[in-house]
């Protein structure tokens, strides 16, 4: 499957504008060949906005910023993953949602570990670690950026069977070795893609790093990462180097969790 990240300049708060400017990425992935459009954290509000903009912003799943992306995604023929500040009864989540190429919601994951004051001043710990869905016969696993960063996490996806993990994310400076180091490791040890998609330019007192990157199960970059720029990246997520890459190193097999 091809797929598409897109590296996206900030614009705090303007949701209109992140529809606007997702209507048209959306469209050029799919001219690209690509599947699947995969979005920074907080793709439609913006990450670094606060919690009292935050909670002016939320909306449930089934509010209007989310039908607008099924629109979106069914008028360009490719899913689309996005975030939102998802409202729950009197809760705000972190959250990000899959749809398919018709527009037809496939999963919705809510971030399970919050970064620092920034995400607990703002949102709720989601409770469900493995979020999943089939897209094309990919088996698509979701989390959001500092969940990466728990082993734990993306080895139960693998032991789960997901293939692709998707991980829309808010990566700022001086953390960069977590795209070019940490996400590659992850990647490697439990042998899966990951589409790691980050903001760049600087929202407020935070300035993004870019590096938006897809990593094979092999460890490496399956594609030139995106440096700094605002774009779209576009890879080749194929199943067969899972397949060889576990067939060599037998992680997953040799795994032995009675002993932790």
């Amino acid at each position: 499957m091809r797929i598409a990240c897109w590296q996206a300049s900030t614009h705090p708060s303007d949701v209109a504008g992140a529809l606007a400017r997702l209507r048209v990425r959306a469209r050029e992935a799919a001219a690209a060949g690509a599947r699947l459009l995969v979005t920074p954290e907080m793709a439609l509000s913006g990450y670094n906005i606060g919690s009292g903009t935050v909670r002016e912003l939320a909306e449930p799943e089934d509010g209007p910023m989310c039908g607008a992306v099924a629109r979106i995604a069914a008028e360009a023929g490719i899913a689309i993953a996005h975030g939102w500040p998802e409202l729950a009864g009197e809760r705000v989540y972190n959250s990000v949602r899959l749809v398919d190429a018709d527009g037809t919601r496939l999963a919705a994951y809510r971030k399970t570990h919050l970064f620092g004051e920034i995400d607990r001043s703002s949102f709720s710990a989601g409770e469900t670690g493995v979020v999943q869905a089939v897209l094309d016969g990919l088996t698509v696993g979701l989390i959001i950026c500092y969940d990466v960063e728990f082993s734990e996490l993306v080895r139960a996806h693998a032991l789960r069977g997901t293939e692709l993990l998707v991980v829309p994310t808010a990566l700022m400076a001086p953390w960069q070795f977590i795209a070019e180091t940490v996400v590659p490791a992850r990647a490697y040890e439990s042998q899966l893609f990951i589409a790691y998609t980050n903001w760049t330019g600087r929202e407020h007192d935070l300035e993004y790093c870019g590096l938006t990157r897809v990593v094979g199960p092999d460890g490496r970059v399956a594609a030139i990462d995106a440096g700094t720029r605002d774009g779209l990246l576009v890879s080749e997520v194929d199943l067969s180097l899972i397949a060889e890459v576990r067939a060599e190193t037998t992680y997953l097999a040799d795994l032995r969790p009675e002993l932790y």
